[in-house]
């Protein structure tokens, strides 16, 4: 059992037709199954890397995605997947704790990785340019042999420790995942086009393989995220499936091409990464039909917990509808999911309790972690650090994150990490970092801090020393400066006493320096 094999049949099946568009270029299955075949030889023959050696992607979306991600695999290696927005500190780290042994990566970041100590990074390749095309130079590998179990895909998602912890998914984990996507979401076949305006490393990517696998047609779009560009391409093509994280789907709902006779072309747009306001579903359905569809996940159980699913959505007139619209489904298909208390046992219906998961979708564990494995699998089960409620007919609601994780357009941010750079600041006594909920993001990073005697700091060069250590988009939008944060009895700060003083509007804060 071998991902890539799946793509071999489509390309014996459907050689001419087209696989992959990106930047105005289309490459054929048969044409990326060759090059596909042709890197993996030149991954084995040309750099000699071991069966199960891990190779980092820190790629932006590109025509040549797809093609190295299924070249690792034809190779019997394991790709690590990484947001291209990270800082290059950040993919450092995962390219040392993986181990990896190779790097892919887009010129931009290539250039960001280049500016950072080598130290022992592996050896980057840049696509688009020679190096890969070296490695293209082969005569192609067109069958490879893997255990379900064996490693696939390592995903990087960080954690209450401030580090980024590696999910390791096998073969089997993504094979269940995309036949989970047959029996849930939709039937594909070469009729379909896929649109990815979402990052491949992520969601949008995850689900290239039940597409692929089928034959559809992959759209790649570079760049941030245009809604002109979505509605463009609905008028040129039919049986259109898109991801989109709740602040995507709300600016195409606000656009002005929103409910133009293109949007007929939709087929299906599934929906995650964060809580979406039941009056923005609403309108999304209002506005687009019976062809939304909201998916609940983590990293490690891609996009495979629970799902509400196109026909339900869709019922205007079903009783509790708007329960069913603030949750998030019921279980997928050979899905187990409960609601418990500390020792495990299930809670009662509508009452609160984490949410934990089993299923073939589940990690394997932590890469080199065995005290977050220890926390996190247990007896099978996933421990999401989800808080939430299911009520009698199973649908799951989720109501906190125990892990204080922050969802902001669609991209985990963790606290932890943020308050271990702030702290970094001389002037900085105590800080403690918040999500705020807002409209258009869903929450927005805020800051608070508490100042050394005597000390003064400015925004500016909070902001700045962030931005030295994190992406972009994880930084704070606002530093409140505080005489002292809240704590409990034991010392611990009270981030919920927090959050009721932002919602209180009652934040009694020292002057900005």
């Amino acid at each position: 059992m071998n991902l890539s094999m799946s793509l071999r049949t489509s390309a014996m099946r459907l050689p001419k037709h087209p696989a992959i568009t990106a930047g105005g270029t289309t490459q054929s299955y048969g044409v990326l199954e060759d090059r596909v075949g042709r890197l993996a030889a030149g991954l084995k023959s040309r750099l000699r890397l071991a069966r199960g050696s891990r190779v980092g992607l820190a790629m932006e979306n590109s025509a040549d995605y797809l093609m190295i991600l299924y070249g690792v695999w034809r190779a019997g290696l394991v790709a690590v997947p990484m947001n291209a927005k990270l800082h290059a500190k950040e993919i450092s780290f995962i390219l040392r704790n993986s181990d990896c042994k190779l790097c892919f990566a887009t010129p931009d970041v290539a250039e960001r990785l280049g500016s950072e100590s080598r130290g022992n990074l592996p050896r980057i390749v840049v696509a688009g340019t020679r190096d890969l095309e070296q490695l293209l130079a082969n005569e192609p590998v067109t069958a490879v042999a893997s255990a379900p179990e064996d490693e696939a895909w390592l995903f990087y998602t960080s954690g209450t420790t401030g580090r980024p912890k590696g999910a390791v998914l096998s073969h089997r984990n993504l094979m269940f995942m995309s036949h989970c996507y047959y029996a849930d979401i939709d039937h594909v076949d070469e009729r379909d086009v896929k649109i990815h305006a979402a990052p491949l490393s992520h969601a949008s990517g995850l689900y290239a393989i039940p597409h692929l696998a089928k034959g559809s047609h992959q759209i790649v779009l570079a760049g941030s995220f245009d809604p002109d560009q979505i509605y463009d391409l609905l008028a040129l093509h039919e049986n259109v499936t898109l991801f989109g994280a709740p602040t995507m789907v709300t600016r195409l709902v606000n656009h002005g091409r929103a409910g133009t006779a293109a949007v007929k072309n939709l087929k299906t747009l599934y929906f995650g990464g964060a809580p979406m306001y039941v009056s923005d579903l609403e309108r999304a359905l209002e506005l687009f039909g019976p062809r939304l569809t909201q998916i609940y996940g983590q990293g490690e159980s891609p996009m495979t917990i629970t799902s509400s699913p196109k026909h339900l959505l869709g019922q205007s007139c079903r009783p509790r509808r708007e329960a069913l619209l603030a949750s998030c489904g019921f279980a997928r298909t050979g899905v187990e999911v409960k609601v418990v208390d500390e020792n495990g046992q299930p809670v009662g219906a509508d009452e609160i309790g984490e949410v934990i998961t089993r299923s073939d979708c589940v990690m394997q564990g932590y890469w080199d972690n065995a005290e977050a494995n220890a926390k996190s699998l247990r007896d099978g089960w996933l421990w999401t650090g989800d808080l939430g409620s299911m009520d009698a007919e199973g649908f799951l609601t989720l109501k906190d994150r125990s892990k204080d994780m922050i969802i902001s357009g669609g991209s985990n941010i963790y606290p932890r990490e943020l308050e271990e750079v702030l702290l970094k600041h001389p002037s900085v006594l105590e800080c403690a970092v918040i999500g705020v909920p807002d409209a258009e993001w869903g929450e927005v990073v805020t800051a608070f801090v508490s100042l050394r005697p005597g000390h003064e700091v400015s925004d500016v060069a909070l902001d700045r020393l962030c931005l030295d250590n994190v992406a972009r988009y994880k930084r704070p939008r606002s530093y409140h400066r505080v005489e002292v944060l809240p704590k409990s009895s034991y010392g611990k700060i009270l981030k919920t006493e927090l959050r009721a003083q932002v919602a209180a509007n009652r934040i009694k804060e020292e002057p900005d320096g």
